[in-house]
């Protein structure tokens, strides 16, 4: 028991101190705490083809620069599978459009403001060149490339977010950092034998409540044995 609670402990505390979808291109993670220090705290003056970088509460957004203070960024948006109307979908995204964008997996690369973009947050220009293996492409065409992307688009949380949006105009592949972040403390939780022995104890918990079943006892035993298999 002192063990499953050192467990619950450690994970508790890697949650609070995780930020869900940081973004850090650099190498280690003390070169990463250094980075961000070191980062301008005020807005730079973007120039057209530069990558926009806004902390947000649970994750990084990414946008690039169209120049005329207009910016082109990916966000999940429901409006363009339910209507043709541009001027609609134009209008500034609500948090039910964005969340049902989400479940639906659609989004929209769309241009607003950068005041809109930054949404009162401070914002950093290429913070990343000097991070990425690649090169970053010249200033013109990456503006080109993300005018060509604009509208509708398919969305995945993993796998074509924001940050895809971005470095594949800026570096030309798509990459992501926060998602790859992400996935790195969900497989260190995986791997911990201790999460076979939670996983267990919630499945008898199951089967007490709600009986001995198929859709109980399946998982009480599938699962842990999964996650021992994965460690």
């Amino acid at each position: 028991m002192l063990q499953l609670l050192t467990f619950l402990v450690e994970k508790l505390s890697l949650l609070s101190n995780f930020k869900l979808f940081d973004s850090s291109w650099l190498d280690g993670e003390g070169q990463g705490a250094q980075g961000a220090q070191q980062r301008p705290a005020q807005r730079a003056a973007p120039q057209r083809g530069d990558l926009l970088e806004v902390a947000r509460t649970l994750f990084t957004h990414y946008g690039i620069y169209l120049g005329d203070n207009k910016v082109a960024h990916l966000i999940p948006d429901i409006l363009p599978v339910l209507t043709g109307d541009k001027k609609l979908i134009s209008s500034v995204i609500t948090n039910q459009r964005l969340v049902l964008g989400c479940v639906y997996r659609c989004a929209t690369v769309r241009v607003d403001t950068l005041d809109d973009f930054a949404y009162g947050c401070n914002v950093l220009v290429n913070s990343t060149d000097q991070t990425m293996k690649a090169r970053a492409l010249p200033n013109e065409d990456v503006a080109k490339r993300a005018e060509k992307l604009i509208g509708a688009v398919p969305y995945s949380l993993l796998w074509n977010n924001c940050e895809h949006f971005v470095t594949h105009c800026r570096y030309g592949h798509a990459a992501s950092r926060q998602t790859e972040k992400f996935c790195e403390c969900l497989k260190s939780i995986i791997r911990d034998q201790r999460s076979v022995i939670v996983t267990g104890l919630l499945g008898i918990i199951s089967i007490i409540s709600f009986g001995m079943a198929a859709s109980t006892t399946l998982p009480t035993i599938l699962i842990p044995f999964t996650l021992w298999m994965a460690g």
